[in-house]
């Protein structure tokens, strides 16, 4: 049987290969001063318009959103978007009231704490964002003024960390001195925690790499995938990976790094958001079609469970456990998706 074979889909499966190639034949030569191999990085299927109804309710929200998270102990939905001049986090209520904060410099990514408090990478250090009263403080890592940061992540020790465009990680001591730092990577897109283990995203060398709980030296590195660009963790112990240009949800465990399981998500699987809950449900958004579906993966093999029609551009994804609520962000300016008891 004869089978058609995608020619993009094959140049980009040989420059994989050639990476592959290059960083092994780098182990042998200069590692340290040669400047990691990278592949084009890939990136969400640009959606089409939305032909049905979303499901749940759709709350409006104006400009296209970056990135998501929710916060347990005020029940808020935190949005990160550009702002008339730097970037904008629009608090949201369970009623669905908004409330914009300011930021004077543009931030790249944000993570919470789920007690109250956001926290978002900037140029030269973080903001901190108290969410029930709005006070902002911009904490500036000492040394570093110069340095773009590009992800941000905190530890179960309460510890955070922080990458940049040029590669390196750092964990950090105090609110901010630097303890350690560690540059190995062409580029840190994202970074998530289990526990004080922290897991770093390289789209470039669509890779996920661990660190030690010292964060001076990379514990084990993985390949991941074709092409992958969006990670998170959940409450069982997984990192969970969408490989979008291969096409696939990957899950990790940590300590060590190993992948678990793999599973194929066609249509450009991009966000992706984890539950709290050991027993809970994976959720990843397919952006060329507008749709979430939500994977139990207690089988060891990812299910599908339920599956829901979304808002235009599905790019982020939060999940609030208490109420079993599925927020799906557009990164088009559609809106906040809503979908009450979505594990059902």
């Amino acid at each position: 049987m004869s089978r058609h074979i995608n020619p993009q889909a094959q140049l980009t499966r040989l420059g994989i290969a050639a990476l592959a190639l290059t960083l092994v034949a780098g182990c042998s030569s200069n590692p340290v001063d040669a400047p990691p191999p990278t592949i084009e990085p890939a990136r969400a299927a640009d959606s089409p318009p939305v032909t049905a109804a979303p499901s749940g309710v759709v709350w409006p929200m104006a400009g296209a959103a970056q990135a998501a998270v929710f916060d347990a102990a005020t029940a808020s939905l935190l949005v990160l978007s550009p702002g008339p001049d730097g970037s904008a986090v629009t608090v949201v209520a369970e009623s669905g009231a908004q409330r914009p904060v300011e930021l004077a410099d543009p931030a790249t990514a944000i993570a919470g704490d789920d007690d109250g408090r956001a926290y978002l990478s900037t140029r030269g250090g973080y903001y901190r964002l108290d969410i029930a009263t709005a006070d902002v403080t911009k904490v500036e890592v000492e040394g570093r003024e110069g340095v773009d940061f590009t992800a941000i992540a905190r530890r179960g020790d309460g510890r955070l960390v922080l990458g940049s465009a040029d590669g390196t990680v750092y964990t950090l001591t105090s609110e901010n001195t630097v303890g350690a730092q560690l540059k190995t990577f062409a580029r840190v897109d994202a970074l998530v925690t289990q526990g004080d283990t922290a897991v770093v995203l390289d789209r470039g060398q669509t890779s996920v790499t661990s660190l030690n709980a010292d964060g001076t030296k990379s514990e084990h590195a993985l390949r991941a995938g074709e092409g992958a660009t969006m990670m998170a963790a959940d409450g069982a112990g997984r990192v969970l990976v969408t490989d979008t240009r291969g096409g696939e949800l990957l899950v990790y465990g940590v300590n060590p790094l190993i992948l678990r399981q793999r599973y194929p998500v066609p249509d450009a699987p991009y966000a992706v958001a984890g539950s709290r809950d050991d027993d809970g449900l994976a959720w990843v958004a397919q952006t060329a079609t507008n749709t979430v579906v939500g994977y139990d993966l207690s089988t060891g093999i990812p299910v599908e469970k339920v599956r829901y029609r979304t808002v235009q551009q599905p790019n982020s994804l939060a999940f609030d456990d208490a109420s079993g609520t599925l927020y799906v962000v557009s990164g088009a300016g559609a809106g906040v998706q809503v979908i009450t008891g979505a594990a059902k």
